[in-house]
């Protein structure tokens, strides 16, 4: 005999629980199923350990989507603060660092324990190990096989993520579950992930491990913070940021001076004319990297020895120097997703599809991708809060 529940969410990562939380807390009969032999594994991993839950700062204008307009409804009803008020009530000590980015002072395990309790508040019943064979629909009930037993609900939120940290046991579940249902599918690709490089642009691997503060940018988009040089190419912040705006065959440019404007060359030639570009540069970047892209400009000598042309080339060069990636990294180092289930087929209040009643698809598995810093997370409290409300 199946088990009869009002809604069943497939995924307990932080989008599922937030919304099975919701929905438990308003009366609501929920069941979640989890594959992962625990809940919230990739909470757990966030943030080093930590949990970078939200960012203070979140806004619509922080997240890639093919339709930039369909966040703001849920963003807009639970908000950053909305999340902070959560976390104090539960007594979790939490710090701000750079950029509005929000932090346990102790383990992420606080933010799951703390969902998990929310859940326990409404009754929600929770089951790991679920490994989900057939998902079925007759016009009015859902129906789940999982683990040999079948459970049935009106309600069905796929709430489990994209294909981003596979060794964390994400696949591409949830693109398959909405084909199924005739749901439009957005080409995913990884983002928030280190690029690869090649040809002459290996000569930068030489210095793998050195890191600096740096401006990134592909197209309109620029970030400011840290580029780190990797053995297989490019990683830190503001590259894992440019990742996701980043398109095969197009350049990335990097600005390595980004406090430096105007012929500030040429006026150091002035000032210190025995000076060596390399011996400038140390000033400003770590001493293997300066001496790699004194190398590459070719600027050798005593800078009173060189003619303001090349020094004039070498500037620019230092503001916008363009790299040609080969690739990312891919899935196994991406942080998230972008593309998925696209934005057209559901609304963007409930976050329910339009062409199925009573199916609804939260968090990652959406065509729905934030920057680096706590705005994914925030997305998985917004849209799960926005579909728990609704079922």
């Amino acid at each position: 005999m199946p088990e009869g529940f009002d809604a069943i969410i497939l995924g307990a990562g932080a989008a599922g629980l937030m919304c099975a939380a919701r929905a438990g807390q308003r009366g609501k009969r929920v069941l979640v199923l989890e594959k992962a032999e625990k809940p919230g594994k990739k909470v757990l991993i966030s943030g080093g350990g930590r949990c970078n839950f939200t960012n203070i700062g979140a806004g619509p204008a922080n997240y890639l989507s093919s339709n930039p307009h369909f966040a703001k409804s849920a963003l807009a009803r639970y908000t950053p603060r909305d999340f902070l008020d959560l976390v104090e009530e539960y007594g979790i000590a939490w710090h701000e660092k750079t950029l509005g980015q929000l932090f346990c002072d102790g383990s992420s395990k606080q933010i799951v324990a703390m969902l998990l309790e929310e859940c326990a508040k409404g009754d929600v019943e929770v089951r790991c190990n679920a490994d989900v064979s057939a998902v079925e629909h007759d016009g009015e009930r859902f129906a789940v096989m999982a683990n040999g037993k079948i459970a049935v609900a009106e309600n069905l939120v796929i709430a489990t993520g994209g294909p981003s940290i596979p060794k964390m046991g994400a696949t591409g579940f949830a693109y398959d579950l909405a084909r199924q249902f005739g749901l439009k599918v957005i080409k995913p690709r990884p983002a928030l992930v280190p690029l690869t490089l090649g040809g002459e642009e290996v000569l930068f691997r030489e210095i793998s491990g050195v890191s600096a503060p740096v401006v990134a940018s592909a197209g309109k988009a620029r970030f400011p913070e840290a580029a780190l040089f990797t053995h297989r190419g490019l990683s830190g912040p503001s590259i894992l940021q440019i990742s996701s705006y980043w398109k095969s065959g197009e350049q990335i440019a990097i600005d390595f001076l980004p406090d430096q404007s105007g012929d500030w060359l040429l006026a150091r030639k002035q000032e210190t004319p025995r000076a060596t570009l390399r011996s400038v540069l140390r000033d400003a970047l770590p001493d293997r990297l300066a001496g790699i892209l004194a190398e590459k400009l070719g600027v050798e000598t005593e800078l009173g020895n060189a003619s303001d042309k090349v020094l004039r080339v070498a500037q620019e060069r230092l503001k916008r120097w363009t790299f040609s990636p080969k690739g990312t990294e891919g899935f196994a180092k991406a942080e998230v997703t972008v593309g998925g289930i696209s934005t057209a087929e559901l609304s963007s209040k409930t976050m329910e599809a339009k062409k199925v009643p009573g199916l609804f698809a939260i968090g990652e598995a959406v065509d729905v991708t934030g920057w680096l810093g706590g705005y994914n997370f925030q997305w998985a409290w917004a849209s799960g809060v926005a579909a728990g409300d609704a079922l």
